[in-house]
This record gives C-alpha cells, structure tokens and sequence, in this order.
C-alpha cells in the first residue's frame, strides 16, 4: 500500500484524535514532489540536480488560531501522534468523511519525467548557441530549465477529499553583453503548467534571442532622463506592476491585520473605471494554475476591481472563516512543511478596448516600457521602486531611442487611477511570489496602459 493509500485508510482516526480538544477545523496535507534543476553557464553544463520529497502537514484550527505539525516519516503511529500533540491529549472529535472528492491532474503532451537528461542538456545548448551567436560583445549566457511534479493530497474533518497532480515547467536565459565599458543584463523567460512541448510552440532558441538583443539594445541606450512622464506599460511588459504594486493588498489575510492599502474600501472607486483586476486560478496552463488548491478547494476565477470599484479579496480557509466567507481558492503552501495563506495564482488586468498602437501613437511625450525588472513594494501604503530592463522614449507619437539605468517610482493605487487607456492586446509573464519566507508558482498580466504620470528615476544630468 502506497502512502497515499494508507493516508485515506486512516485519515478519519488522526482527524478525530485532532479535534479530540475542540477546533473548528482539522487537515491532512500529503505531498510528493519530483523535481528537476539543470543549468548551464560559461557554454557548459554545471549543475544538475533532481530529488524526491514527500511528507505530511497537520494542521488544527482552533479559536482562530493554526497550529501545525509536519513529518516526512509517514506511519499512522507517527501522525497520530503528531495530532495528538496539536489537539493537547487524545479521544475522538467530529469528523464527517466522504461528502465530497475531487480528483485533478495536469495535462501534458510531452512529460518531463519521462525525458532524460541528454534531452534537458540539448534545449539549453541550443539556446546557448543562440545566444552566443550574437557575436563578441556577449560575455556571459546563463540558461536554466526547471520542471516539477507535485502529487498533493488534502483530506479535511469537513468529509473533503481532494487530490491534483500538476506538473510545471519554467525555463530562462540571462545575458550580458560588454561593450568594453559598459555592462547590460538581458533576461526572458518561459513556463507554466505544461510539459516540455512548450518548446515546439516557442523554442528555446527564441527565449534566447529575446534576452541577447535585450542585453546589445541597453549597451546603446541613452541613460534615462528624471522626472514626471506619462508611461505607457506594454502588455509584453508582463504583470509585474499588478502582481507587487496591487495584487498584495487584496489578500485577506493582509487586510484583516491592517497591512493592505485597501482595506475598509470595499464597495469604493479605487480605481480608472477602465480597470478590472481579476485572479484567476483556473486558467490551464499558466503558472499558477491548478484544479484544486493547496487547501483542497477548487480553483476560481475572482474579480477584485470591477470597472474602477473593489468587488472582492482573496481569501484562504483562515481568514474565510474569520469573517463568516467561503475560500476563493487561494490557499497555497510552498510544501508540506509549511502553513497554507493567502497567496494569488494568476492575477491580471483585464483587456480594454484601445488599439495598443493608438496608445503610443497618442502620447506626445513620453516612456515606453517593454520589459521590468525587479523592485520593492510597501503594501500598507502601496508605494513602490522598479526599475526598467527595456525602456524607450516617446516623442510626438512615436517610439524613439532606448533608455537605460531607469527606475518607475509611484504609488501602486494611485497609477489605477492614473490609467487613460487600455490596450486590447494582453501579455502574460511567470514569477515566483515571495511571501513570509514562501515561494509559490504564479502567472501575471496586463494589456498596453497608460498612466497619465509616473516618476522615473534616471542618471541624466
């Protein structure tokens, strides 16, 4: 008997030990996870790595409060006394079993686990190549390939049984380019939950290409200007600004203790009655997609901002319960051996209807951003620092010459409200969101906007 198996076989005798003291709410979190690491650098291959992990969390919440357990030695004996010691003694609590099951998977046309190591190292030389067929300012390339297999299992004291196997696969190239005196980082990525024929659709060789002509495009940027300029955010410039300058404050879990800009405005105008913000954890094949969450509810789409107003937060079983709410299914752990929270999946700005050369084409002075790069936020006041890997000028309508060592410095709810357009088009990057030391898989997007002023930080004088 696997340990999934025997999991289910026992989970009503752990969850009543669990609840045996009193609590609201019992959980059995099972994972294991096959994951794989191989990177190049330097036109050679320097690194490989792939392991196994499996274990158990348990988690007990009583009065409001979580109180959790984790192992990775999976006997019956070993997690009943694990719960035993979360409940504080031993007996029988209520439990209701099998009302509900859910079983869910990821499908792939070309699995990763089924596909070796030579097959790996060959879709990272063929982007090195590539890259490096860029000519003699290319100094350094950079390419690593990811792939993950994650079999997760949540059995609950609510008689929920949920299961999802979902596969994910993340793959980037990063470039430096030296012109003698100047160094510049060119940096594309790709990925999602998909198996390895996301190369036949786009191939290494292109992520590549994008990242070395980004790199070569900033040795000849201008250094930027500073000051006041109206932005135009190409939705190729994916949805960093979304992601960290908003998405945060909708979270729950952030609002309920006061650490969200956006909290007690529910029901206002917080925004251009141009945007829609929406997350959206059902969207197959993006990187934070899945059928069920960490949490074992079902993935779903949940409007935030509709037409300028705030609608909704997202919310996990803890901070639902906290005000009498159902999850919105984004409750997500980095692993067993961590707490579920409050986390997005994939989080975007809806399109508009403007024509996205329109956009520019209507901008008298102004920068254009193709490609951030990372940042800082401050999600009590929403004020935030990015700075612009592909940046240009826009002068009388048109896209002029590149810029480079720029900064966006604004406030994440005032730059909603700054919005005048949006573009039909939508652009969709990956990322890992960090939160309270946790690092989970998520997608992010926006259409062209314009926002009527920004402050970049630059180094003309």
């Amino acid at each position: 008997m696997n340990a999934k198996d025997h999991i289910k076989e026992k989970a009503g005798y752990i969850l009543s030990n669990l609840l045996c003291n009193g609590g609201e709410y019992g959980e059995i979190f099972y994972e294991k996870s096959i994951t794989s690491r191989i990177q190049l650098e330097d036109s050679k291959i320097d690194k490989v790595q792939w392991g196994i992990d499996e274990g158990v969390g348990i988690r007990l919440i009583k009065d409001g409060k979580t109180y959790y357990g984790y192992t990775t030695d999976i006997t019956y004996e070993n997690l009943l006394e694990i719960a035993r010691a979360l409940a504080k003694g031993s007996g029988h609590g209520p439990v209701a079993i099998g009302k509900k099951r859910i079983v869910g998977w990821t499908e792939v046309i070309i699995d990763p686990e089924e596909k070796d190591l030579n097959y790996r190292a060959d879709i990272l030389h063929r982007a090195n190549e590539k890259a490096r067929s860029f000519g003699d300012k290319i100094k350094q390339v950079l390419v690593v390939l990811m792939d993950k297999t994650r079999d997760i299992m949540v059995i609950n004291s609510l008689g929920e049984i949920a299961e999802d196997l979902q596969k994910r696969v993340v793959f980037f190239t990063e470039v430096v380019a030296s012109d003698g005196i100047n160094l510049q980082r060119g940096y594309e990525s790709l990925g999602g939950t998909v198996g390895f024929e996301i190369f036949e659709e786009t191939p290494p060789e292109l992520v590549a290409e994008k990242a070395a002509k980004r790199a070569l495009l900033m040795l000849s940027a201008k250094p930027a200007p500073a000051g006041q300029f109206t932005v135009v955010l190409s939705g190729e410039a994916g949805g960093t600004m979304i992601h960290e300058a908003v998405g945060h404050g909708f979270e729950a879990d952030l609002v309920q203790k006061g650490l969200s800009v956006y909290k007690g405005k529910l029901g206002q105008k917080v925004a251009s009655e141009l945007i829609t913000v929406i997350d959206d954890g059902s969207l197959q094949g993006k990187n934070g997609y899945f059928v069920v969450d960490d949490e074992g509810v079902p993935s779903q789409r949940t409007v935030l901002i509709e037409n300028g107003y705030l609608v909704g937060y997202m919310y996990d079983r803890l901070s639902a319960m906290k005000e009498g709410k159902q999850s919105t299914g984004n409750g997500r752990r980095q692993s067993y051996a961590h707490i579920p929270m409050v986390r997005m999946t994939n989080t975007f700005i809806a399109s508009g209807k403007d024509n996205p050369e329109d956009i520019i084409r209507d901008t008298k002075k102004g920068v254009f951003v193709v490609k951030m790069g990372g940042g800082e936020v401050n999600t009590v006041t929403g004020d935030f620092v990015f700075e612009i890997m592909e940046g240009y000028m826009i002068e009388n309508g048109e896209i002029t010459y590149p810029i480079r060592s720029a900064t966006l410095i604004g406030n994440g709810p005032k730059v909603l409200q700054d919005v005048d357009a949006v573009g039909w088009d939508l652009g969709w990057s990956i990322g890992t969101c960090g939160k309270d030391g946790q690092g989970v898989p998520v997608s992010d997007a926006q259409p062209t906007l314009r926002i009527r002023s920004l402050v970049l930080g630059g180094t003309e004088v």
